[in-house]
C-alpha cells in the first residue's frame, strides 16, 4: 500500500483491563489490528492513515486518552518490504 503511512504501538494496560483498552482502540477508524500478546506489552496495535500527522493526532489525542493504558511506545514505519 504505497502512499499509506503506519506505525505500530506496544501498549501496557492496568492489571485485567486489557480487553477493554482493545475494545476501546477498535473504535479510531486508524486503528487497522490490535492483538492481545503475552510478554512485556500487552497489546499491540496498527495504525494506518494516508497522512502521518493524523496517526500522531490519533496516538497523542486518542490513545493516550484512554485511561487504562499505563505506558505507550508507538514505531512509525520507515520502510516496507515489496
Amino acid at each position: 500500500m504505497s502512499g499509506m503511512n503506519r506505525a505500530f504501538l506496544l501498549l501496557n494496560t492496568d492489571v485485567s483491563a486489557e480487553s477493554e483498552v482493545l475494545d476501546s482502540l477498535k473504535e479510531i477508524k486508524e486503528v487497522k489490528s490490535a492483538y492481545l500478546v503475552y510478554g512485556v506489552y500487552d497489546i499491540i496495535a496498527e495504525l494506518e492513515s494516508e497522512n502521518l500527522d493524523d496517526i500522531k493526532t490519533r496516538v497523542l489525542d486518542h490513545v493516550r486518552a484512554i485511561e487504562k493504558i499505563r505506558s505507550t511506545v508507538t514505531m512509525i514505519v520507515a520502510t516496507e518490504s515489496p
